[in-house]
């Protein structure tokens, strides 16, 4: 072999294999190699065997690009390439709401996952993209969005004192662009979309979704840009907060709607099970106890007490509880902040993992039930001290009748 260039003739595996030390050494040859080919498994070889992409000689992002751009280049290689450094772990939603989500998605149907507080929509956002899509962007509304943050807009800029106009896209004609650069699948997650007014700001949107040659924008090159099927929008909002508006009904004609609601009993226990083993053998905390502990406050949050005979104070998701396994096994463990006081350090988490999260959106009645929750909680569970939970509720009705200028006993 002469120590120039490689005589790379057919760009095929078997050649890959025969070069395979150069083409791992040097971007430029890998670049030549894979913008050459015409063998998908000769891209494959070279990710995943020598995983090229991943070298730390030569321009790695240069690689990257080369093989995520080429039309030969497999749709799970360009997963492999694009999620490399991922690591989400397993979906954690019941069976069947992951099968309605990549159906829908299939279907070519952008969606909306929707639930209170707490049951793992934006987690499971990500996951959904990056098991349809070779990657996603993510974007998260607000009360401030117009129509240009999902199209895009003409923006001013001052160079040398002359004025400049220049073109920036919004999250879905981002989108677009990087769909049509991998031709392959984008995921565009937004995330929160009832903060924004969604039937002002999603009106293009609208007539996009249902006239596939509707120019929603143009890029600095003046080129259309149309939304088209490798374009995966996924949305989710969460029905429990205060502060948005009223659900547009233009969107549920044009979405598919996913329902990320009370996990089934099973499914939650499952969940609580994993978390509090993964404590820790350091962790001295009776794991039993507070199992029976996450399932008695669950159950008064989301459905009441038999002893009380009311109904739920709110919808609240069974995620939540993760925070809370997470902070003892940090602080209960042989060097933690509350080693030896592992009663005080329930109480804690609750007081600042769950608590604040669930009177950020009650009115003070519930308010005043979760407080009660909270006591009676506290004296079924000696072996945890839930005080700090319950002075924070207790406290937070106060204030609320204060600005109300109303007493809860009167």
């Amino acid at each position: 072999m002469s120590s120039g260039k490689p005589s790379f003739e057919n760009y095929d595996r078997e050649e890959a294999e025969e070069f395979s030390g150069i083409i791992r050494n040097n971007a430029t040859y890998a670049t030549d190699f894979i913008n050459r080919t015409s063998d998908p498994d000769a891209v494959r070889y070279l990710v995943n065997e020598l995983e090229i992409d991943g070298r730390r000689s030569g321009n790695r992002e240069q690689v990257k690009q080369a093989v995520l751009t080429s039309t030969v280049t497999p749709f799970e290689v360009k997963q492999t390439v694009a999620q490399r450094n991922y690591n989400l772990g397993e979906t954690l939603v019941p069976d069947t709401v992951k099968k309605n989500a990549l159906t829908a998605i299939e279907v070519g149907k952008p969606i909306v996952l929707y639930g209170p507080t707490g049951t793992g929509k934006t987690y499971f956002a990500k996951q959904l993209a990056l098991e349809a899509c070779i990657d996603y962007s993510i974007h998260t509304a607000t009360p401030t969005w117009t129509p240009a943050d999902i199209t895009g807009s003409i923006q001013p800029e001052t160079k040398d004192g002359e004025i400049e106009y220049h073109r920036r896209a919004g999250c879905v004609s981002q989108g677009i662009q990087k769909a049509n650069e991998y031709q392959d699948n984008w995921g565009v997650i937004i995330d929160e979309i009832t903060r924004a007014d969604i039937s002002q700001v999603f009106g293009p949107l609208y007539t996009a979704i249902e006239d596939e040659d509707q120019v929603i924008f143009r890029n600095d090159d003046g080129d259309p840009l149309t939304l088209n099927d490798n374009v995966k929008i996924i949305c989710t909002m969460n029905m429990s907060d205060r502060t948005v508006n009223e659900l547009d009904n233009a969107i549920t004609r044009r979405f598919a709607m996913i329902e990320l609601s009370r996990y089934g009993d099973e499914e939650r226990a499952s969940l609580f099970d994993r978390w509090i083993g993964e404590l820790g053998s350091d962790v001295d905390i009776d794991r039993d106890k507070l199992q029976e502990l996450f399932e008695s406050h669950h159950q008064g949050i989301n459905e009441g007490t038999t002893t009380s005979g009311e109904d739920g104070i709110m919808e609240f998701g069974p995620m939540h509880y993760e925070d809370i396994t997470q902070f003892l096994k940090h602080a209960c463990r042989d060097d933690g902040q509350y080693r030896g006081e592992e009663d005080v350090a329930v109480g804690q988490a609750f007081a600042t993992y769950i608590a604040p999260r669930i009177l950020n959106t009650a009115a003070l009645p519930q308010i005043n039930r979760l407080a009660s929750h909270y006591e009676t909680l506290d004296n079924q569970f000696e072996a945890f001290d839930l005080s700090p939970a319950m002075d924070l509720a207790n406290q937070q009705a106060e204030a609320e009748e204060r600005e109300m200028g109303v007493s809860a006993y009167e």
